[in-house]
This record gives C-alpha cells, sequence and structure tokens, in this order.
C-alpha cells in the first residue's frame, strides 16, 4: 500500500482485516515505525480521528507531529497560477514539499464547503497532497470520503457478524447541520466490497450520488428498510442532488427502539460524534444493540495497519 486515500487503495480487504483484528487481539510490538515520522494536518476539528491516529503511529514506534492548519500555520493556496495577493500566504507547492522532509508519511484531513458540487467532487485539499508531496498521504477524511472510517466500520461488522450474509442497513438520520456525504460514501463503497446484503434508506431527495449507489438498493420507507436487519449504521448527510441543503429536519426518521422492533438482533453503529435524541434515542444508545463505542475502538486498529502496511511497502 503506497498511500491510503480511498478505498480503491485496498487490494486485499479479507486480508486488512484480518491484519486489523490480529493486532488488535495480540497487539504485537510491531516497531516497524521506529525512526519514522507521521504528520498529522487538520483542517477540521477531530477527537477519534485524531486520537486513534497518533495512538496507532506510536504503536507502530513513530513520532507524531500535529498542526492545526487554521490557527498553526499559514493559511495555504491551491490553485495553480494563483496571484497571491489575498490572505492565503504559502502555496501548497511550497508546503507540501517542506513537509515531506521532515515526514516520512502525511495525514490530511479537509472537510467540503458544501457549496459547489463539483469543486468538492475534485478534492482539490488532497488531491494537492497528493501530487506535490513526495511521501505517502493518508486520508483522515475529505470532501467526498472516509476511507479509514469505512475500514473501521468494516472490522466491526467482521468482529461482530454471526450471519453468513448479513443484512446491513445504512440509515439517513436528522441533524440540524449540513453534513457532509463523506463517511455515507466510504461506508457504501467498503459494503459493496463485502459479502453483505446492503441497503439504503433515507428520505425522498437525500439520495447519494449515482456513481456511489452504483446497484445497492434505495428504501424510502426507514422501518421497511430495518426489517431483520443485521446492522444498522445511522448516520445523517444533506441533500446530494439540491447540494448541501437540509431540505427538511424529518424528526420522524430519528432511531430509536421502536424503528427496531423488526430486527431482533440488530446491532447499531455510528461514527460519532452522535446528538442524541436527535440523530439516535438514548433507548438505542444506551441499549446492547448500540456497538457505536467498540466501533470507535476500531478506530486505532484501521489507522494502524494502514501505517502499517505503507511504511512495510515504503522499505
Amino acid at each position: 500500500m503506497k498511500n491510503y486515500t480511498s478505498i480503491a487503495d485496498i487490494d486485499d480487504l479479507e486480508g486488512i482485516i484480518r491484519e486489523a483484528r490480529s493486532l488488535k487481539i495480540q497487539n504485537p510490538e510491531s516497531k516497524v515505525g521506529t525512526g519514522k515520522t507521521l504528520g498529522m494536518l487538520f483542517f477540521n476539528p477531530s477527537l477519534r480521528t485524531r486520537l486513534s491516529t497518533e495512538k496507532a503511529a506510536k504503536l507502530l514506534g513513530m513520532e507524531v507531529m500535529v498542526m492545526n492548519v487554521g490557527t498553526d500555520g499559514w493559511a495555504l493556496e491551491f490553485e495553480d497560477g494563483a496571484v497571491m495577493n489575498s490572505d492565503k500566504a504559502e502555496h501548497i507547492k511550497e508546503a507540501a514539499a517542506v513537509l515531506s522532509q521532515y515526514c516520512d508519511i502525511i495525514a490530511v484531513r479537509a472537510f467540503p464547503e458544501l457549496k459547489d458540487r463539483k469543486k468538492d467532487e475534485a478534492e482539490q485539499v488532497m488531491n494537492s497532497f497528493m501530487k506535490y508531496a513526495s511521501v505517502p498521504i493518508v486520508n483522515l477524511e475529505s470532501a467526498t470520503g472516509h476511507p479509514l472510517q469505512a475500514l473501521a466500520d468494516a472490522i466491526t461488522i467482521n468482529e461482530f457478524n454471526t450471519a453468513k450474509k448479513p443484512k446491513v442497513v445504512l440509515s439517513w438520520a436528522p441533524h440540524p447541520k449540513a453534513l457532509p456525504q463523506s463517511v455515507a460514501n466510504s461506508f457504501v463503497e467498503m459494503m459493496q466490497r463485502l459479502e453483505v446484503d446492503l441497503v439504503i434508506t433515507n428520505p425522498e431527495g437525500y439520495d447519494l450520488a449515482p456513481n456511489i449507489r452504483k446497484n445497492t438498493k434505495v428504501e424510502h420507507d426507514q422501518e421497511k428498510a430495518f426489517e431483520d436487519a443485521d446492522f444498522v449504521y445511522v448516520k445523517n448527510w444533506s441533500s446530494y442532488e439540491n447540494y448541501g441543503e437540509v431540505l427538511n429536519i424529518q424528526k420522524n426518521w430519528t432511531v430509536n427502539q421502536e424503528k427496531l422492533k423488526n430486527s431482533k438482533n440488530v446491532k447499531v453503529m455510528h461514527c460519532l460524534p452522535v446528538r442524541r435524541n436527535v440523530v439516535i434515542a438514548d433507548d438505542v444508545l444506551d441499549s446492547e444493540k448500540s456497538i457505536v463505542i467498540q466501533q470507535a475502538n476500531n478506530r486505532t486498529f484501521a489507522a494502524q495497519v494502514v501505517l502499517k502496511r505503507i511504511l512495510e511497502c515504503a522499505k
């Protein structure tokens, strides 16, 4: 693995899941990262992604440097040929080149603006680092994807699954803010590579991009979609068709115990942070159905196996 910017960078999905679970269970003292440095750049805030990736790097023996770009450094210009007479003090060409001298791997987190769909889909921040850095790049969430989260999700489903071919439902849920499609996109892409029966459920107007959905079934009746589900992954996203908009709150899409009455052995997932009693009700989050904490724990091992494979590839 040379980089990890999308799920397409995984060429052996079952193998990487097994390896991640082995790292979790056996916690071997692999110091493949000794003498190496991970640089993490955050254009947006983070809790699980930042701390789990930092812990993963240290478990491999790496040093870690973290920078909040908006407050700790110069504002970066990403446009080639730009006349830099505004508030942008440094161009990505120099920034990425310099960081590549300080770091052996660069990890970047940058959200979409949710205003211009074509601009967000161009993944300017991530692709600029890929273009101008001379070391491997790891995606800590970008405008359209969150592949590290999706790998943790796959590890979690593998860990808790008891069915030959589990029914996995990705459910939209209400949220007061406009959120990216990133987590949902990568989750769908990951599930499409696994032996699962995947269903997406969301209100009209919230269908994900056609190139993400592909042939995946979309059910606009949430309770029908939940019938006999083994896993329900709950996540809000803003409209793709009316890009970035919150069309309506749809409070009746909050996931609660009543909604899950026809899925007796279901496990409920969410990437966190979760707004209680808006996205998921207390009666679910505080029940044995919820595996959101275990899911968050697997963020460390997803990051650890990715960093380990990149380091081994670079030898």
